[in-house]
């Protein structure tokens, strides 16, 4: 799973799948429920630590060929139906190209629609919350449902997501606008995006959620953490909300520096830094090691 990792890290899951639509995806997992073959789904693998043990069963992936953009119409206005596959960079050029603003916010931000859905991901004063309107759910019987959503649905870095249940796909209403403007604006979050994060290494993009009030980064480099190994896994140097791999590292590693930088920021400064990214597969303490997600 290390090829299909932001993090470059985990070892081998039973088998990887790679659906092109929506009606192949439901019939895969229907089946896979009545076998009762373990899955889970994942995007572009930007915002997980695969475990050293790999992924018991079946690991779906959502990538470029599960990524259609359909624009709607609407009473609220225009709107794109984007499935889960698709990637934040392609998504924006489109929107770009076809004069549509309202998601430039995620400008430089990795990862598929899936995932940004997933975390609500967010930055500049905005996130998905605020533009997403509904979103299609895939069950475990191979069922998808849409569900209406309002901002009230979504918190910090997540939303009340149907136990069970999987996005894959979402409806964003957004507004016209100048080409040219809505160009300027996603390479300016871009150009600022690109300046404050580590260059050259594997990451995850940021590693634990901004605590009520402050910023993870800041608790950790304030704890004097920066630049903090464990073997090839390091706290960035260019931002303190980044753990890097710098090469050869392994999930063990990432899993024991996240817990030494957690103890440290805690024991300075009284706050429980809570991990942005999620945890997969066989760790060898599960009992411990409850940040696995399931489907």
């Amino acid at each position: 799973m290390a090829s299909y990792s932001t993090l470059k890290v985990g070892g081998p899951a039973d088998a990887l799948i790679q659906p092109n639509n929506k009606e192949a995806l439901a019939r895969l997992v229907g089946r896979l429920t009545e076998e009762q073959i373990p899955w889970r789904v994942i995007g572009r693998g930007s915002n997980i630590v695969v475990a050293d043990g790999g992924v018991d069963g079946v690991v779906i992936m959502l990538d470029r060929d599960f990524a259609a953009i359909k624009e709607l119409s609407g009473p609220e206005g225009p709107s794109l139906s984007v499935e889960a596959g698709c990637s934040l960079a392609k998504l924006l050029h489109w929107c770009c190209e076809h004069s549509l603003s309202g998601m430039e916010f995620v400008s430089g931000i990795p990862g598929s629609v899936g995932g940004a859905i997933m975390m609500n991901a967010g930055a500049w004063g905005s996130e998905i919350g605020h533009v997403l309107s509904t979103v299609e759910l895939l069950d475990g019987l191979g069922h998808i449902e849409e569900r209406h959503l309002t901002p009230d649905d979504f918190c910090y870095r997540g939303w009340q997501r149907p136990h069970g249940k999987v996005v894959v796909a979402g409806r964003f209403t957004l507004h016209h606008d100048e080409k040219s403007t809505i160009a300027a604006r996603c390479h300016r979050y871009a150009r600022l995006r690109a300046a404050k994060q580590p260059k050259g290494v594997a990451s995850a993009g940021s590693f634990f959620k901004n605590p009520p009030g402050d910023a993870a980064g800041r608790l950790i480099e304030q704890a004097g953490l920066k630049g903090l190994r464990v073997g090839e896994a390091e706290v960035s140097s260019v931002h303190a909300n980044f753990l890097v791999n710098r090469g050869t590292a392994s999930a063990k590693d990432l899993w024991e520096l996240m817990q030494v930088v957690q103890k440290q920021v805690e024991n300075q400064f009284g706050v429980t830094l809570q991990p942005e990214v999620k945890f997969l597969g066989r760790w060898e303490d599960r009992d411990e090691k409850s940040l696995d997600e399931k489907k």
